[in-house]
């Protein structure tokens, strides 16, 4: 059988195994939801009159939530998961099989990019249905072509990390110590001040999550003139999400370390 043929039915089972488990399935999609709800409990739904027409608040919080919840499923959600797997011996049992390394990766990170999706999809849909948020077509193709190259970037670097952590315990402490000083820093919910540190916004031009941040923002505002697409940032989220795929299938580990 051939590789991509594994692929596909790797991603099946992928699919099968989240069903499977609706509890983390259900909280997987609700959690960007209530951040949508306590954003506009805590800082309102107020109209906003700019150079080109008018709109309201949610329509800025839907980008700032779908970077967040590309990067919570794919990043950190994956890397705690496969953590986990590894631990309990899953992943020493589908070492055993005829499935190739490359399938078992790419199928992870496909699958994931499908949920990234699919999550963004519920909260604009959300926030379009009990909060007017504006959708704008002109640059929604801009708009989903950043979630996907994020979502399968982010996927990448999350197997990548896993190769980093020793065991099951140490992935949620390992893992959240690298995403969240970064979500502080890249402009995803708190914009950095003017006061802040010059070397904080240096670092957080390094690192891709300001630069999904920004070319969502982008693509979502809609006030924007031209297609909305930022292939700068773009380049740069590819290029970790190539570094993470690289360094996922030269250090991945089919068993926990001793």
């Amino acid at each position: 059988m051939t590789g991509a043929r594994l692929l596909l039915r790797q991603l099946r089972y992928e699919r099968l195994a989240f069903m499977r488990n609706p509890a983390a399935a259900f909280f997987t999609f609700f959690f960007p939801l209530i951040f949508l709800v306590i954003f506009n409990l805590i800082f309102g739904n107020e109209p906003i009159q700019l150079e080109g027409g008018e709109t309201n608040t949610s329509t800025f919080y839907i980008p700032a939530i779908a970077a967040f919840s590309v990067i919570n499923a794919c990043y950190t959600g994956l890397a705690m998961s496969i953590s986990f797997a590894r631990e309990q011996g899953q992943l020493q049992r589908i070492a055993g099989t005829p499935l190739p390394k490359g399938s078992y990766l790419g199928a992870k990170i496909l699958f994931m990019t499908v949920i990234g999706m699919l999550l963004v999809v519920v909260v604009t849909a959300f926030g379009l249905v009990f909060y007017s948020v504006d959708v704008p077509s002109g640059t929604l193709p801009a708009f989903l072509l950043s979630l996907v190259v994020g979502a399968a970037a982010f996927a990448a670097l999350g197997l990548a990390t896993t190769a980093f952590i020793p065991n099951a315990e140490a992935a949620p402490a390992v893992v959240n110590a690298i995403i969240l000083p970064l979500l502080f820093i890249s402009d995803v919910f708190i914009p950095l001040r003017d006061g802040a540190p010059i070397w904080l916004g240096l670092a957080g031009d390094v690192f891709p999550v300001k630069h999904l941040s920004i070319a969502l923002q982008s693509a979502f505002d809609p006030f924007e003139q031209g297609s909305g697409l930022r292939l700068e940032n773009l380049a740069v989220i590819a290029a970790w999400g190539i570094a993470g795929a690289i360094v996922a299938v030269r250090r991945f580990r089919w068993e926990p370390s001793r």
